[in-house]
């Protein structure tokens, strides 16, 4: 670890899924000497057994995409320091927005929900989203997905067994609404604007988040000032945090953020030499 590097990660959890699946993250980059933060999104903070007993859960159906961006950016601005932020999915577009908000001293987006504007027309998008959509059904209930539809969106590719023990481990019900936000105001980001270092994460293999779709929203940052990386792996699906080699992929992260601290203790240190 470099002098006055960042020491803290922030884990920002995607929807359907128990923050607990960045368990094994959580030990990996604290032995590697970070110090981590996984706040569950508000109303989730419980084990994905007591989630599913509280479905149909208002308190989680009323949850927004804003409500969260403004979670997140509180706990950013409650560090000594801007964190080192990765998300995954929904979790992988607020890293997007905490990045150019200037919230996050870098951050990683893994198999990210696209912001506003950026779409596919591969037809497992729509699949994989359209029951969590949920059109035509109460937004004051949550969505919770079956396990047919949790085989298709997250882990698609795996043994049946695998597939089965991950659903009824991690698989929890969603609020509707912060799911249709990703289309709204509160989902755009400004793609032009100078921005923290930003990494994108895709998966060959998903067919909620297919990876065109992290590509397009890779490339349409267009500040030169700025860094911007993409890195796609094979055979990954959107159980990527949970899906065996997970490892390849954290020390992948692992040795982007250290080039990122070398590049940034570099640019302070020859800063300082002009001042």
């Amino acid at each position: 670890m470099l002098p006055n590097a960042n020491k803290t990660i922030l884990f920002i959890t995607g929807a359907f899924i128990g923050h607990s699946s960045w368990n094994n993250w959580i030990a990996y980059f604290e032995e590697h000497g970070y110090t981590t933060i996984t706040p569950a999104w508000p109303g989730k903070d419980a084990s994905p057994d007591i989630l599913r007993k509280r479905h149909p859960d208002a308190q989680v159906a009323a949850i927004r995409l804003r409500d969260l961006i403004e979670f997140y950016e509180d706990i950013c601005d409650k560090q000594p320091e801007p964190p080192i932020v990765i998300g995954h999915s929904i979790g992988g577009l607020i890293a997007q927005l905490l990045a150019v908000k200037k919230k996050a001293s870098m951050a990683v987006a893994i198999h990210s929900v696209p912001p506003r504007g950026i779409f596919t027309f591969r037809f497992s998008f729509y699949k994989a989203g359209w029951g969590p959509l949920g059109f035509f059904t109460s937004p004051k209930k949550t969505f919770f997905m079956s396990l047919k539809q949790w085989k298709y969106a997250f882990t698609n590719g795996m043994p049946e067994d695998w597939q089965e023990a991950s659903y009824f481990s991690y698989a929890i019900p969603e609020s509707k609404l912060v799911v249709r936000d990703t289309i709204t105001k509160d989902a755009s980001v400004d793609f032009s604007s100078e921005h923290a270092p930003l990494l994108f994460i895709a998966g060959e293999n998903d067919n909620t988040i297919p990876a065109s779709l992290n590509e397009d929203n890779y490339r349409k940052y267009s500040d030169l000032d700025s860094i911007t990386d993409f890195k796609l792996f094979p055979g990954r699906n959107h159980f990527v945090l949970g899906q065996p080699g997970w490892e390849e992929i954290a020390s992948y992260i692992s040795d982007w953020i250290k080039e990122q601290e070398r590049l940034q203790y570099n640019h302070k240190t020859l800063k300082n030499q002009y001042l």
